[in-house]
């Protein structure tokens, strides 16, 4: 039995309650001693009167009975005079039996899963997150605590490697992406979506405001005028061709413009959706790509990009978690209240908070149940049996010995009941 322990029994009310019981079992004890005194004065007195007859039959099955319930209870808790008689001190020699059979109990009918589940489904989880959330003081509490643990975890990630593994693990899957088909696909997300007729109405306004600038003009023209025979350059036929030829030009760009259904424009998206399905096909696009991919992750420009990133991210971390800049902090803070107000206005996302909440923690007792009957075996194995056996008696020793009054009046009665019997039975 283990005699140390650093578990601590001190409850407030203790002191209280141990002078009560020591001033019932004072009681209990002079009543003891009275109901001896009284049968020894009765005996004494029988030649007297008859009547001490029956007081002294009263007050010896009074005092049988009050020794005997004052050696139950002893025996309960101690050695009765501190001798060895078996079967006493019963709490402190089944202690081990008492530890076992605890943790037993708590583990079949605490943590069972049926009742388990009843009482977390009693609990609204996603209201007490949300009502959390809202409270700016404790949502700001929160951001603080993150932000002060942060720092430590970015020290604790380059100190251990992971960082290096990380940013591997990361290089080996954007190595491991397909790119061509991923292009392609957005790229044909993008047509459907009718987005890229923007980029093409962009393209014929600068087309068209390129054409009308003085520059283009002259310079087309020195071309037209190259071209041409010597006989029409006299006549600057030049001139008249450009003016035709800009004219037409600017005319078709300005009608495809202002016509969402030109034939144009529907030439120009299978143009283009025939371009994204060879890139997403054709070998020459795709290994093209798969390049273009292989030499932008090998430049040294994205380490460095990289560490950059990280090294600023520390930073302004270290600057949030030592106070010396609050944006972090109100940002964040801002975000959890954010999120609180919208928690509480979703009843179905709060339900499904519960639920998952529920089927985690259900599945957490159900794994862990018999660690904590051990460990409250264990617990209840290592207290100090004497501390613990005075808290008990400090606890409910005082109804304890009543017990011995009650055995000494039902005792006194027992035996006034049989001396009376035997009285009558004389008589007749």
């Amino acid at each position: 039995m283990a005699t140390t322990s650093a578990y601590s029994f001190d409850i407030p009310g203790d002191a209280a309650r141990a002078a009560d019981l020591r001033r019932v079992k004072a009681l209990a004890t002079l009543v003891l001693a009275a109901t001896l005194a009284l049968f020894v004065a009765a005996k004494l007195l029988l030649n007297v009167h008859p009547v001490f007859g029956f007081i002294a039959a009263f007050a010896e099955a009074a005092t049988i009975g009050g020794l005997a319930d004052w050696y139950a209870v002893v025996a309960l808790f101690k050695r009765p005079l501190g001798l060895p008689i078996p079967h006493t001190a019963i709490i402190q020699s089944n202690q081990a039996r008492i530890a076992d059979k605890l943790g037993e109990f708590i583990e079949v009918h605490f943590l069972e899963a049926g009742p388990v589940e009843a009482k977390l489904r009693e609990v609204d989880f996603g209201s007490f997150i949300a009502d959390w959330l809202r409270d700016r003081k404790k949502s700001d509490d929160l951001v603080r605590f993150v932000l002060r643990l942060l720092p430590e975890a970015f020290s604790a990630t380059e100190a251990s490697g992971l960082m290096t593994f990380i940013t591997r693990r990361m290089m080996t899957q954007l190595s491991s992406i397909d790119l061509a088909p991923l292009a392609a696909g957005t790229l044909r997300g993008f047509v459907e979506e009718g987005r890229h007729q923007a980029l093409f109405d962009d393209f014929l306004r600068i087309v068209h405001d390129t054409m009308t600038q003085a520059d283009t003009m002259a310079m087309i023209r020195e071309k037209i005028r190259a071209e041409l025979p010597t006989l029409l350059r006299l006549y600057r036929a030049d001139k008249f061709i450009l003016t035709k030829v800009v004219s037409s030009a600017t005319s078709f760009l300005e009608e495809v413009q202002n016509d969402p259904k030109h034939p144009f424009r529907g030439e120009f998206d299978r143009m283009v959706l025939s371009f994204v399905d060879r890139i997403g096909t054709d070998k020459a696009y795709v290994d093209r790509i798969d390049a273009l991919k292989r030499d932008l992750l090998a430049r040294p420009e994205l380490s460095e990009l990289a560490r950059t990133i990280w090294s600023n991210s520390r930073s302004f971390i270290e600057r949030s978690a030592s106070g010396e800049s609050q944006v972090l902090q109100h940002h964040l803070g801002r975000m959890c209240v954010a999120a609180g107000e919208a928690l509480a206005g979703d009843a179905e996302l709060r339900g499904e908070i519960n639920q998952g909440l529920v089927v985690v923690l259900r599945s957490f007792i159900a794994d862990q149940k018999s660690g904590v009957s051990t460990f409250i075996s264990d617990q209840v194995k290592s207290w100090d049996m004497a501390q613990l056996i005075s808290l008990i008696e400090i606890n409910i020793g005082r109804d304890l010995q009543y017990i011995r009054f009650n055995g000494s009046l039902i005792g006194g009665l027992a035996g006034l009941t049989l001396y009376s019997a035997e009285f009558l039975l004389r008589l007749l």
